[in-house]
C-alpha cells in the first residue's frame, strides 16, 4: 500500500490492497475494539482452541490468547508504543479479525484497566466481497512467504484447508507462499497423519514432521501397515518422549535386524529395548560418525593454517591438546587390537 497522509481517530483513508493480481479498495481507519470479532478460522487461533472439535466462543478464544507468552509480550510493546503500528486487518461489516488476533487480544487486555486509552484501534478494512479463498491467500502472504511467525502446525493448518478445503493444486500453492511443491505435500500429509489419529496436541508436530519424513521409516510402515497406530500410541503415552528419538531412534530400529523389527512393530518389545537391540547388533554408529566429523575437521588445510598461525600460549596450548590426542589415540589403537585377538 501506498504512503498516506497521518490518520486520527476521526478520520478514514482510502487504499488499495494486492493480492494474487486483484487490486482490493481498503479502508484504514479507527474502530471501537469492542465492536471486533476473533476470526476462528485463522490457523493460530485455529490451532489452539479447536483441540475437542468444537467452535470456541469469543470468550473463549480471548482466554487462551492471554495465555500465550507472546501476546503477554504485545500487551507490554504496545503500551510503550502507545498503539499499533501494524493495523488489524478486519472484514466489514462482520467486524472479524482476520489479521491481528493477538494484538485485538492484547488491547482487549489492556482495555480493562483504561477502556478510553485503549477504546479505539487502527483497522485495515477490506470489503465485503472478499471470499475465503482469497482471505487465506492475504494471511499467506503474511506468516508463509513474509514474516512467519505462525507454528509449523498452524502453517501446516493453513495449506492443508488451501489445498483441501479450497481446492488450490500444489503448484498454485508453491507459488502463492513460496514453498516446494514437496514441502507442501509434506505439510498436508503429516496434518492429515494427525487427523486419521485424532492427534490434536500442537506440540507433537515435530514427531510426526520426523515421521513421516524418514525414508528408512516408510520402508518399515509400507511393511508393517499396524506401525503407525503403535508409535502414536507410544508417543501418547510418552514412551517415545521426544521427537529427537523419532528421528535418530526409530530409524535404527526400523533397519535393524528384521526379527527386531517384527516383534517391536507386532507390539511384543518396548521402544527403549527394541533400540537397545538394534544397538547391540551394530546399528548404532553414532560414535563412528562423531569420530569421522572431528578427523575430517582435523585434516582440513584450514585446521592446519590456522594451527600454524597461532602464536605464544595458544600455540603451545595447541601442542599439549595434540600430544594428549596422540596419546590417547595409541591407547585406544591397542585396545581395539587386543578385541581383535
Amino acid at each position: 500500500m501506498g504512503t498516506k497522509p497521518m490518520l486520527n481517530d476521526e478520520h478514514e483513508i482510502t487504499d488499495t490492497m494486492v493480492v494474487r493480481h486483484q487490486k482490493i479498495p481498503v479502508v484504514i481507519k479507527f474502530l471501537p475494539q469492542a465492536k471486533l470479532r476473533f476470526f476462528p478460522e485463522n490457523p493460530r487461533i485455529y490451532s489452539i482452541v479447536r483441540a475437542d472439535g468444537k467452535e470456541p466462543t469469543q470468550e473463549e478464544i480471548l482466554k487462551r490468547l492471554l495465555d500465550l507468552e507472546h501476546v503477554k509480550e504485545l500487551v507490554q510493546d504496545i503500551k510503550r508504543n502507545g498503539g499499533l503500528i501494524e493495523s488489524l486487518l478486519v472484514r466489514d461489516n462482520t467486524f472479524e479479525v482476520l489479521e491481528g488476533n493477538s494484538r485485538l487480544a492484547a488491547y482487549r487486555f489492556l482495555a480493562k484497566a483504561d477502556p478510553i486509552t485503549w477504546s479505539m484501534v487502527k483497522c485495515t478494512v477490506l470489503p465485503t466481497t472478499v471470499d475465503e479463498p482469497l482471505i487465506f491467500a492475504i494471511l499467506g502472504q503474511h506468516h508463509i512467504k513474509g514474516k512467519k511467525d505462525w507454528a509449523p502446525y498452524e502453517q501446516a493448518g493453513f495449506v492443508y484447508r488451501r489445498f483441501k478445503t479450497h481446492k488450490v493444486d500444489l503448484d498454485t500453492l508453491a507459488r502463492e507462499i513460496g514453498l516446494s511443491q514437496k514441502k507442501i505435500k509434506h505439510l498436508v500429509d503429516t496434518y492429515q497423519f494427525m487427523l486419521d489419529h485424532n492427534e490434536n496436541d500442537v506440540n507433537r508436530w515435530s514427531y510426526y514432521d520426523e515421521y513421516l519424513k524418514s525414508s528408512k521409516i516408510r520402508k518399515a510402515r509400507e511393511k508393517f501397515s499396524q506401525l503407525d497406530d503403535l508409535v502414536v500410541k507410544k508417543i501418547n503415552s510418552e514412551e517415545i518422549e521426544r521427537a529427537v528419538q523419532i528421528r535418530d531412534e526409530l530409524p535404527l530400529i526400523c533397519t535393524g535386524p528384521a526379527k527386531n523389527l517384527k516383534r517391536f512393530a507386532e507390539g511384543k518389545e518396548s521402544f527403549a529395548d527394541a533400540y537397545e537391540a538394534a544397538q547391540e547388533a551394530g546399528g548404532d554408529n553414532n560414535h563412528l560418525k562423531r569420530l569421522a566429523r572431528f578427523r575430517h575437521w582435523l585434516v582440513k588445510p584450514e585446521a592446519e593454517k590456522a594451527f600454524n598461525r597461532a602464536t605464544g600460549q595458544t600455540r603451545l596450548r595447541i601442542g599439549y591438546e595434540l600430544d594428549k590426542l596422540f596419546a590417547r589415540i595409541q591407547a585406544l589403537r591397542k585396545v581395539l587390537q587386543q578385541s581383535e585377538k
